[in-house]
Protein backbone atom coordinates (compact mmCIF):
# COMPACT_ATOMS: atom_id res chain seq x y z
CA UNK A 1 0.00 0.00 0.00
CA UNK A 2 3.12 2.31 0.38
CA UNK A 3 3.09 3.51 -3.40
CA UNK A 4 -0.80 3.75 -3.47
CA UNK A 5 -1.62 7.13 -1.72
CA UNK A 6 -4.34 8.53 -3.50
CA UNK A 7 -7.72 6.04 -3.65
CA UNK A 8 -11.39 6.90 -5.68
CA UNK A 9 -13.79 4.92 -4.35
CA UNK A 10 -17.39 4.44 -6.24
CA UNK A 11 -20.95 2.94 -4.96
CA UNK A 12 -22.08 1.10 -8.21
CA UNK A 13 -25.84 1.97 -8.96
CA UNK A 14 -28.38 2.34 -11.70
CA UNK A 15 -29.20 5.44 -11.32
CA UNK A 16 -26.01 7.47 -9.21
CA UNK A 17 -22.69 6.50 -8.82
CA UNK A 18 -21.51 7.55 -5.21
CA UNK A 19 -17.59 8.66 -5.61
CA UNK A 20 -15.76 9.56 -2.49
CA UNK A 21 -11.54 10.70 -2.59
CA UNK A 22 -9.52 8.61 0.08
CA UNK A 23 -6.11 9.54 0.96
CA UNK A 24 -4.23 6.30 2.83
CA UNK A 25 -1.64 8.31 4.53
CA UNK A 26 -4.60 9.41 6.45
CA UNK A 27 -7.18 6.38 6.21
CA UNK A 28 -9.78 9.56 5.43
CA UNK A 29 -11.72 10.13 2.74
CA UNK A 30 -14.03 12.68 1.72
CA UNK A 31 -17.54 12.82 -0.39
CA UNK A 32 -17.65 14.04 -3.61
CA UNK A 33 -20.72 14.75 -5.70
CA UNK A 34 -22.49 11.94 -6.77
CA UNK A 35 -22.56 11.00 -10.67
CA UNK A 36 -26.07 10.47 -12.53
CA UNK A 37 -26.27 7.14 -14.68
CA UNK A 38 -28.82 5.88 -16.97
CA UNK A 39 -29.54 1.85 -16.42
CA UNK A 40 -26.11 1.99 -14.53
CA UNK A 41 -24.19 3.90 -17.41
CA UNK A 42 -22.74 6.95 -16.30
CA UNK A 43 -20.78 9.94 -18.77
CA UNK A 44 -17.50 8.53 -19.11
CA UNK A 45 -16.27 12.09 -19.72
CA UNK A 46 -17.43 13.15 -16.17
CA UNK A 47 -16.01 10.53 -14.67
CA UNK A 48 -12.77 11.31 -17.06
CA UNK A 49 -12.90 14.48 -15.57
CA UNK A 50 -13.01 13.32 -11.89
CA UNK A 51 -9.83 10.91 -12.16
CA UNK A 52 -7.86 13.68 -14.37
CA UNK A 53 -8.64 16.19 -11.20
CA UNK A 54 -7.65 14.04 -8.59
CA UNK A 55 -5.20 11.49 -10.04
CA UNK A 56 -6.01 8.36 -7.90
CA UNK A 57 -3.30 5.50 -7.84
CA UNK A 58 -5.81 3.30 -7.43
CA UNK A 59 -9.85 2.71 -8.12
CA UNK A 60 -12.33 0.78 -5.28
CA UNK A 61 -15.18 -0.40 -6.68
CA UNK A 62 -17.68 -1.87 -4.26
CA UNK A 63 -19.16 -5.26 -4.63
CA UNK A 64 -22.77 -5.78 -4.04
CA UNK A 65 -22.37 -9.50 -2.79
CA UNK A 66 -25.60 -11.40 -1.26
CA UNK A 67 -25.85 -11.77 2.76
CA UNK A 68 -24.59 -15.62 1.78
CA UNK A 69 -21.94 -14.05 -0.36
CA UNK A 70 -22.81 -15.31 -3.68
CA UNK A 71 -22.83 -12.86 -6.23
CA UNK A 72 -26.12 -11.04 -7.71
CA UNK A 73 -27.24 -9.03 -10.45
CA UNK A 74 -25.85 -6.19 -9.20
CA UNK A 75 -22.30 -7.74 -8.56
CA UNK A 76 -21.90 -8.67 -12.37
CA UNK A 77 -23.27 -4.97 -13.11
CA UNK A 78 -20.77 -3.32 -10.58
CA UNK A 79 -17.83 -5.98 -12.07
CA UNK A 80 -19.02 -4.69 -15.51
CA UNK A 81 -18.30 -1.14 -14.33
CA UNK A 82 -15.22 -1.98 -12.76
CA UNK A 83 -13.59 -3.51 -15.73
CA UNK A 84 -15.04 -0.02 -18.07
CA UNK A 85 -12.99 1.97 -15.84
CA UNK A 86 -9.99 -0.50 -16.41
CA UNK A 87 -10.36 -0.56 -20.05
CA UNK A 88 -11.12 2.94 -20.21
CA UNK A 89 -8.57 4.65 -18.28
CA UNK A 90 -5.87 1.91 -17.53
CA UNK A 91 -5.99 3.05 -13.88
CA UNK A 92 -5.67 0.09 -10.92
CA UNK A 93 -8.89 -1.26 -9.73
CA UNK A 94 -9.93 -3.32 -6.66
CA UNK A 95 -13.32 -4.89 -5.77
CA UNK A 96 -14.61 -4.38 -2.04
CA UNK A 97 -17.34 -6.25 -0.33
CA UNK A 98 -20.11 -3.51 0.51
CA UNK A 99 -22.59 -5.95 2.29
CA UNK A 100 -24.47 -3.45 4.67
CA UNK A 101 -22.77 -0.21 3.95
CA UNK A 102 -25.86 1.14 3.31
CA UNK A 103 -27.10 0.13 6.56
CA UNK A 104 -24.66 1.34 7.91
CA UNK A 105 -25.18 4.99 6.40
CA UNK A 106 -28.77 4.73 7.11
CA UNK A 107 -28.26 4.09 10.76
CA UNK A 108 -25.66 6.86 11.00
CA UNK A 109 -27.90 9.33 9.13
CA UNK A 110 -30.99 8.08 11.47
CA UNK A 111 -28.94 8.41 14.64
CA UNK A 112 -28.04 12.18 13.46
CA UNK A 113 -32.01 12.20 13.53
CA UNK A 114 -32.18 12.24 9.60
CA UNK A 115 -35.36 10.31 8.34
CA UNK A 116 -35.53 11.63 4.62
CA UNK A 117 -32.70 9.84 2.94
CA UNK A 118 -33.29 12.00 -0.31
CA UNK A 119 -31.82 14.99 0.19
CA UNK A 120 -28.68 13.09 1.57
CA UNK A 121 -26.11 11.46 -0.65
CA UNK A 122 -26.39 7.92 0.64
CA UNK A 123 -24.55 6.56 -2.24
CA UNK A 124 -21.18 9.35 -1.65
CA UNK A 125 -21.31 8.08 1.80
CA UNK A 126 -21.11 4.42 0.86
CA UNK A 127 -18.07 5.26 -0.96
CA UNK A 128 -16.40 6.91 1.73
CA UNK A 129 -17.34 3.62 3.94
CA UNK A 130 -15.62 1.35 1.04
CA UNK A 131 -12.99 2.74 1.22
CA UNK A 132 -12.44 3.31 5.08
CA UNK A 133 -12.76 -0.36 5.69
CA UNK A 134 -10.45 -1.16 2.68
CA UNK A 135 -7.78 0.99 4.22
CA UNK A 136 -8.37 -0.53 8.08
CA UNK A 137 -8.22 -4.20 6.04
CA UNK A 138 -4.96 -3.21 4.55
CA UNK A 139 -3.56 -1.93 7.74
CA UNK A 140 -4.60 -5.51 9.76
Amino acid sequence: MSDIKQVLSFDYGIKRIGIAIGQTITGTASELPPIKAKDGIPNWQEIENILKEWQPDLLLIGLPLNMDGTESDMSKRARKFANRLHGRFGKAIEMVDERLSSEEVKYTLRDQGIHDFGNHSVDGMVAKILFEDWCEQKDN
